[in-house]
């Protein structure tokens, strides 16, 4: 995907989940099964996900290359992230301590898909200054997938938003 469509990704599918998280009932919104996420929580974990690569989009490109360094290999096709994603989750693969929502209260819903849409509006505007090159160039840090350059990155979290989602219906099935 170019800069463009990734752009373009990132905001329709985090809009099509925070649109179906608007559309539930409060019951649905707080209904937890097997001790899964409810659907607020998954909401939750979105945003404490995007929250960091938005941050670190915000550093200087000098700054994230001394930090993390920079690719030694091509960036991966969107599918190939995917089903390196699947795998570890397959693997036993979770989220780390930071990314783990806590409590939702159905009052906080409107609040989180404010944050969950202002922090993916900035993470797209940020991206527009990264060019094709930097994109395959510098890497970030995954906690489950080691390094990633920042195409892979944005695939991720292309691709994230659409398996919580697919969880969420899942749950309330």
């Amino acid at each position: 995907m170019t800069q463009q469509e990734l752009i373009d990704k990132l905001k329709e599918n985090h809009t099509v989940f925070t649109d179906y998280i608007n559309s539930l009932t409060a019951e649905e919104f707080m209904l937890s099964r097997n001790e899964k996420w409810t659907a607020g929580q998954q909401l939750d974990h979105i945003r404490l996900s995007v929250k960091p690569v938005n941050q670190a989009l915000a550093m200087p490109k000098l700054g994230l290359k001394a930090m993390f360094g920079k690719a030694n290999r091509p960036s991966k096709s969107y599918d190939e992230l995917v089903t390196k994603y699947k795998l570890k989750l397959q693997e036993g693969g979770v989220a780390t301590s930071r990314f783990i929502p806590t409590e939702v209260t159905i009052e906080q819903r409107e609040k989180l898909i404010k944050s969950v849409n202002d922090v993916v509006g900035k993470l797209c505007k940020q991206l527009l200054d990264y060019s094709e090159k930097n994109l395959d160039e510098l890497i970030l840090p995954h906690p489950l997938l080691g390094k990633l350059t920042l195409r892979e990155m944005m695939y991720f979290t292309i691709y994230h938003v659409v398996h919580h989602y697919a969880a969420t219906e899942k749950s309330l099935k």
